[in-house]
Parts: C-alpha cells; sequence; structure tokens
C-alpha cells in the first residue's frame, strides 16, 4: 500500500466524474476528504484508498438525514381532507 500513487486534482476529478475547478471548489469548501500528502504547497494528494467508501455530498446521499430516526412503523401520514 506504500507504492500507491498520489492523486492530484485532475485525477480526483476524474474518479468524481467531475472538472478539476470543482474538485478544486470541494476541496476549499471542506467536501473532500483530507490529503494524504499536503508537502508541497497548493497541491494537496490523495491515496486512490482514500476514496474507497467515501461518499461525496451532493451524488445521491442525503448528508442531512443521517443519525435521523425513523418514524415507527406504525406511524401513518394524516389523510388529506
Amino acid at each position: 500500500m506504500a507504492d500507491q500513487p498520489l492523486w492530484g486534482y485532475p485525477e480526483v476529478a476524474a474518479h468524481l466524474g467531475i472538472s478539476v475547478q470543482a474538485a478544486r471548489s470541494r476541496k476549499s469548501r471542506g467536501s473532500l476528504p483530507a490529503p494524504d500528502d499536503t508537502t508541497v504547497p497548493d497541491r494537496p494528494r490523495w491515496k486512490p484508498a482514500t476514496f474507497q467508501g467515501w461518499k461525496p455530498v451532493g451524488r445521491g446521499f442525503r448528508s442531512d438525514l443521517r443519525n435521523t430516526p425513523t418514524p415507527p412503523a406504525s406511524f401513518s401520514a394524516p389523510e388529506a381532507s
């Protein structure tokens, strides 16, 4: 695993199916995982494994619904009048 190549913005963008600018924007907003390598200023790098199991916000998953209790099975919505 130590021999894994590191991904820059172009590789991350290709993996996520977004533009490089969108990847940079997501990084600046904190919407990407923390980089694995920050030794070069303004050029963060990620290991491909960092993105395994990671779910980007805004791509079909509602982060605002996490830890929300589900209603009991006997719950029924009020009937419309």
